[in-house]
């Protein structure tokens, strides 16, 4: 055990001293606050998350989760808090390019050496792996995401662009497959380990990697972010689309090859299932999109969500908004049943889920339906109180999901077989999901505000 720990530390301190001589390099760091200090981090690191990283999936959540908790320590909290949302937030800016450089060089490769010596420890406990369901379910969904995202953004490469925009898309769909499958519980969470990727790969791809393979200087500025902010959105985009196809490609091959013995038949029957997750999220989404009429009502967005309907009434809008909670409300009850073991899992999840409907909504969807431009920085600050509103309605409707969800759930749980396996089907409250709300909500408010 001593020698194992020993082993981590040893590792992740030396990842950190080697990401530290990178941001000398990258953002000009001293002495001290490069290597020094990476390397001090990445002993921190090894310290604190060794109990909590399973494998290397996990161990790269926690990382980019650790990259951005080192950030807002070193750009005050406060500052963020007491920031003019629309005009300042100047020092959290001018710091951007260590933002960038700490989850590059820090966070994703400590998260990845941890992860390694964990998955290698905790073979014998790790749910069996499968490369064929991850390269083949990832690529499948690499390509079809990268698809989408062209047909979205309206390209207009020539047919080198085109071929390296698949090959990239299917690349990060294989990877995808390849550190998240054992966290791929169900839907709603590979939507939302979908979308934590495709921001990493923002950093990774058009902010870094794009320019140097052009024979470009790096430049990690918020002015330079700002003019790829069209690409963070297709990135998010493209994330959360391929985490849904790699999860619908992957549950197939599961109930295809394995769930096919009496162990592992469920309880009801799947049109009951289906059945029981519509009703409650529709009631569940009813309830949040009530409360969220009142952000809507506060800052005149009525008519606007009308215009998609044709009209300009304010009554028009509260009735399309309503049903278009109840139908984002019956999403998340199909998504994301059984991911929350306690109320404040579900909340978090429901945020997450909020966060991910104002992407997929006021920035992508509503411009397309309107014959507007999309992903567009403009969009983005004038759509900034629609992100509150969606995040209170992922939290209410979350909620209410589970409290309907457990209430059903008290009454299976008396029969102590399908407890058990009920138990088993529930993610563990010890998985990485913790890191995966925090680089989710951390990084999807901070960007729009800091470079639009």
């Amino acid at each position: 055990m001593t020698h194992r720990r020993s082993l981590a530390l040893v590792a992740c301190g030396l990842t950190g001293l080697a990401g530290g001589l990178l941001l000398m390099f990258a953002v000009h760091a001293s002495a001290i606050t490069g290597p020094v200090f990476g390397l001090i981090y990445g002993v921190l690191f090894a310290l604190v998350f060794s109990n909590r990283v399973i494998d290397r999936g996990s161990g790269f959540l926690w990382g980019l989760a650790y990259a951005l908790l080192l950030w807002l320590a070193v750009v005050p909290g406060a500052q963020v808090i007491s920031a003019n949302l629309s005009r300042t937030f100047v020092t959290q800016r001018d710091n951007f390019p260590d933002l960038a450089g700490y989850i590059l060089c820090l966070g994703a490769p400590l998260g990845l050496v941890l992860g390694t010596l964990r998955g290698w420890r905790n073979r014998p406990i790790l749910a069996p792996f499968s490369f064929p369901r991850a390269i083949v379910g990832g690529l499948l969904a690499g390509v079809i995401g990268g698809w989408a995202i062209a047909a979205l953004g309206g390209s207009a490469s020539g047919m080198l662009g085109e071929t390296l925009h698949y090959l990239f898309s299917a690349f990060v769909g294989v990877t995808f497959g390849m550190l998240f499958q054992r966290e791929v519980r169900g839907y709603g969470a590979s939507l939302s380990w979908g979308m934590a990727y495709g921001i990493f790969w923002w950093f990774l791809g058009p902010l870094t990697l794009q320019p140097l393979l052009r024979g470009k200087e790096l430049d990690w500025s918020y002015i330079h972010a700002g003019e790829l902010f069209a690409s963070l959105i297709a990135k998010i985009i493209f994330g959360m689309i391929a985490g849904l196809l790699y999860a619908a490609v992957d549950r197939l091959a599961v109930r295809f090859f394995t769930e096919s013995d009496p162990i592992h038949r469920h309880p009801e029957g799947p049109g009951v299932h289906l059945i029981r997750s519509v009703q409650w999220g529709a009631l569940a989404g009813l309830i949040g999109g009530l409360l969220y009429t009142i952000v809507l009502v506060a800052t005149g967005s009525l008519e606007q969500i009308a215009a998609i309907a044709g009209g300009t009434s304010p009554a028009l809008g509260v009735v399309v908004h309503l049903s278009i909670s109840i139908l984002v409300g019956i999403s998340y009850g199909i998504l994301f049943r059984r991911e929350a073991p306690n109320l404040a899992s579900g909340i978090a999840w429901g945020l997450v889920y909020g966060l991910i409907g104002w992407f997929a909504g006021p920035l992508t969807l509503f411009p397309l339906l309107l014959k507007r431009a999309i992903w567009t920085p403009a969009d983005a600050e004038t759509q900034f109180p629609a992100m509150v509103g969606h995040l209170i309605y992922g939290a209410v409707a979350a909620a209410a999901f589970w409290f309907l969800e457990r209430r059903h759930n008290d009454w299976l749980l008396l029969d102590p077989r399908i407890a058990a396996r009920e138990e088993r089907l529930r993610r563990p409250v010890g998985t990485a999901a913790p890191a995966l709300w925090l680089f989710v909500l951390g990084m999807g408010v901070l960007l729009p505000i800091l470079l639009a």
